[in-house]
């Protein structure tokens, strides 16, 4: 059996981006490997990254492990063969190029009635994942990155933990921390729920509804969107930033130092908050003044409104207008599911998307 400090679970955009990322900065040893069905593609990342090591003089080192993830037992078979401390797992059945996607019924539900309409697909693989780590009762550090604001509620729901994941609110809180209107030395904390994303996609005009809420030195910015006008992100997933912004956290990890910054669903928590590393474990390291019960209903609420949502009971309920369009579809749902049954309802909803795919919009 091998050992890893780090699994990378998939061999897409956004498992390549950290892995690069690795590549360049690690100045800790730091051993990696990158899993996944794609020999060609895996051959090539091993490749890539153990290059970029080498050409940034960085001290990572990079093996594949060829596997297909959505296999019976992959997960198990995975963790039994690679023996990781920390697995982040990068891989989904749903591309998040979804968000930049137009002309068929599919994407239009996911346009109008939120990124949770792939909530349960994301979930899929990480959930498999989860219940490996647990079934194998070996401490392993756990980062999804699979839509992590909403997932992640479904792996602990289902009884599994999850440290956190990356992106959606360490995108925000980096792209404000490196803009024009950011003063010298400040320290920055960022309450931000995935759905805040949306509006700065937008041209500055164009912006509004929910911000992000801001400290800066533990003052609130009153007006986010003026304050931070300069910053524009694509319509496509923005995996430059977000695929980087958990590698400093996961060498941390990996070298059981301390550190502090953003991540989305630390701990199974809805949207994205501040927090600190201490000894392995994520702490919410919110603004003073600040209770953690004022800052989890706030990013609670978005999903409340519009998406998925997990109660204390484990049920799932989809809400909003995406509650309205799933029920029209698959009226089975209009009340939701036990989060028990997460893969016959992905098979169905599988289903749905098939059919929706073919249909023009």
């Amino acid at each position: 059996m091998g050992s890893c400090d780090i699994l990378i679970s998939g061999t897409g955009s956004f498992a390549a981006r950290i892995a690069f990322d690795i590549a360049a900065v690690a100045a800790e040893p730091v051993e990696v490997i990158i899993a996944g069905r794609n020999r060609d593609r895996l051959g090539w990342l091993r490749t890539a990254a153990n290059a970029r090591a080498a050409m940034f003089g960085s001290k990572a080192r990079f093996t594949a492990h060829p596997i297909d993830l959505l296999a019976p037992d992959a997960s198990d078979t995975l963790l039994a063969a690679t023996n990781p401390r920390i697995v982040v797992q990068a891989a989904s059945i749903q591309t998040s190029q979804v968000i930049a996607q137009s002309g068929n019924a599919w994407t239009r539900l996911v346009a109008e009635g939120g990124l949770s309409a792939t909530a349960v697909f994301q979930a899929l693989i990480s959930s498999r994942v989860a219940a490996a780590i647990t079934r194998r009762g070996m401490p392993v550090t756990l980062v999804n990155c699979s839509f992590p604001d909403v997932v992640n509620g479904i792996i602990v729901a289902l009884g599994h933990a999850v440290s956190c994941g990356m992106g959606n609110v360490a995108i925000l809180s980096n792209v404000f921390a490196g803009s024009a209107a950011m003063p010298p030395g400040a320290e920055i904390k960022v309450l931000a729920h995935y759905q805040n994303l949306a509006a700065w996609r937008r041209r500055p005009d164009e912006r509004g509804g929910r911000a992000p809420r801001v400290w800066l030195d533990g003052e609130e910015v009153e007006d986010v969107y003026g304050c931070f006008a300069e910053i524009q992100l694509t319509p496509e997933p923005v995996i430059e930033i977000s695929g980087a912004s958990g590698v400093p956290m996961l060498l941390a990890l990996a070298a059981g130092r301390p550190w502090s910054g953003h991540v989305p669903g630390p701990n199974g928590l809805p949207g994205g908050y501040p927090v600190r590393l201490t000894d392995g474990a994520l702490d919410l390291d919110l603004p003073i003044g600040v209770a953690e019960a004022e800052a989890i209903a706030w990013n609670g609420s978005f999903e409340a409104e519009n998406g998925l949502v997990v109660s204390p009971d484990c049920h799932v309920g989809f809400t909003g207008i995406l509650g309205e369009r799933l029920a029209e579809y698959v009226p089975a749902l209009r009340d939701g599911f036990a989060v028990r049954d997460l893969e016959a309802v992905c098979e169905e909803l599988l289903q749905l998307r098939a059919a929706l795919m073919l249909k023009a919009w």
